[in-house]
């Protein structure tokens, strides 16, 4: 592997600096090169290329944003005997901590980015000889992203849909329930998704939902900071509702009352929050159950039972 991350990188130094990391989906491991430190990703899985192509598209796509810091994507490298690497600069990174509320503020920032796009695209077509020449990120009024991304090692359907609801029971439960089906044929579930349905649209009632660009899997183990602020990595990018990003972060803990009042203080909650934000975690729950086996259906069908009364 040395030999092809120095031709495909085009350094003559890789030496590794003895910092090795990752979860439980890939190995990382951090190199000194001709261009300064680099942080690698390995993975041996055959559908690694696919994951790695989304994780890079999604980091690319906050970035360019320049609301939140993430690690600059270098490149993604197959491997000759399968899987991929993936290459991104290397950040000394700590336990988020002294920079919560600042995350909080710039969290909300990336989830307005779209928003505020829109207004101004919008104010500048009322003024002659503005909006043209636009580079880096585009406004979007639809739901979904231009590459498929995994949470976990899943694939995410990213299909653009005009409409939210649509766009989360199709495209984030459906799919969970579908694996849930062939793997356990779970009939209680399938039968409480058949009812929470039917659901759904009223727990969106009288809201306009302008597509926000999210992390897709903030959780506690996937933020830190270094001395310039906060950073968040190993995205599962996607235009979505905003309030979907705070789930999963509510599920495992790891976030102070500071990020959320600093979050809140710029998108406050909309009525119904609540509700919704079970909604948003019955897909973490779902994803978990279908990564980590049936440990997590309890809390699956639990939410699933609260929904339908």
């Amino acid at each position: 592997m040395q030999e092809l991350l120095q031709k495909e990188l085009g350094t003559s130094l890789l030496r590794s600096t003895g910092h090795s990391g990752g979860g439980c989906i890939s190995h990382g491991e951090s190199f000194h090169t001709d261009q300064g430190r680099i942080y690698v990703k390995t993975n041996s899985r055959s559908e690694a290329r696919r994951m790695f192509d989304g994780e890079m598209a999604s980091l690319t796509a906050i970035q360019q944003t320049q609301t939140v810091k993430v690690p600059k994507p270098i490149k993604v490298i197959d491997l000759p005997e399968g899987g991929a690497v993936f290459v991104m600069e290397h950040l000394d990174m700590r336990g988020l901590n002294r920079h919560a509320e600042k995350l909080g503020t710039q969290l909300a920032d990336l989830h307005l980015h779209n928003q505020k796009l829109g207004e101004k695209l919008k104010k500048d077509s009322n003024t002659v000889g503005k909006g043209e020449g636009q580079t880096g990120v585009q406004f979007t009024e639809n739901f979904g992203f231009h590459v498929v991304t995994c949470c976990g090692y899943l694939p995410q359907v990213n299909d653009w849909q005009e409409d939210w609801v649509t766009f989360f029971a199709r495209q984030r439960i459906q799919p969970q329930m579908d694996m849930i089906e062939k793997n356990s044929g779970d009939k209680e579930a399938r039968e409480l998704w058949a009812k929470l349905q039917l659901k759904i649209p009223s727990l969106f009632a009288d809201m306009e939902i302008v597509p926000a660009l999210l992390h897709g899997d903030l959780w506690g183990g996937n933020v830190a900071e270094d001395d310039s602020g906060p950073i968040i990595f190993d995205p599962a990018t996607f235009y979505g509702h905003s309030e979907y990003e705070l789930a999963i972060a509510g599920m495992f803990g790891g976030f102070s009352s500071s990020f959320y009042s600093a979050y809140h203080s710029k998108i406050p909650k909309a009525p119904g929050f609540d509700k919704r934000l079970k909604l948003y975690q019955l897909f973490h729950y779902m994803n978990h159950w279908n990564h980590f086996g049936s440990g997590y259906r309890g809390s699956s069908i639990n939410i699933m039972r609260n929904l339908v009364k």
